[in-house]
């Protein structure tokens, strides 16, 4: 597995995983890479910090420990992770027609409501050139 450091041409920072560096090159060329924060194609791989060979330093030093994870990152992602679905039980799941109803909401075809479903990273900056905000988030269920 193969992480890498990427950004958007708005300047947006992430990872993105492959399985190599020939799956990044197609998968960047076939125009398959989108920002996760604002839906932009234009993708590029930053300079990153080589990976250790952690196999190899194990077998030399059998004595090594990885250190607990911080428990207020821990603490911080369950929060964000409880927003999410409480925001998710607060909306309306309306899948694939997520652009048609937000213009529909916009263009006051029906009453306003809040809502949630997919979009594509081009139908995202559609929506955004038309003055309707969208904000990307990734799915979680909603609370029961």
């Amino acid at each position: 597995m193969l992480v890498l450091n990427l950004q958007c041409e708005a300047g947006h920072g992430f990872e993105g995983w492959f399985g190599s560096a020939d799956d990044f090159d197609d998968q960047q060329s076939r125009g398959l890479l989108n920002c996760p924060v604002c839906g932009h194609a234009g993708v590029q791989r930053l300079p990153s910090a080589p990976r250790l060979n952690v196999k190899a330093a194990k077998a030399a030093t059998p004595q090594m420990s990885v250190p607990a994870p911080d428990e207020r990152l821990k603490a911080l992602q369950g929060e964000v992770l409880g927003a999410l679905r409480r925001l998710a039980s607060q909306t309306e799941d309306v899948g694939e027609r997520f652009t048609e109803e937000a213009r529909r909401i916009h263009y006051g075809e029906v009453a306003e409501r809040a809502i949630r479903g997919r979009a594509s990273g081009e139908q995202i900056v559609e929506l955004a050139e038309e003055g309707i905000a969208v904000l990307p988030l990734p799915a979680v269920e909603p609370l029961q």
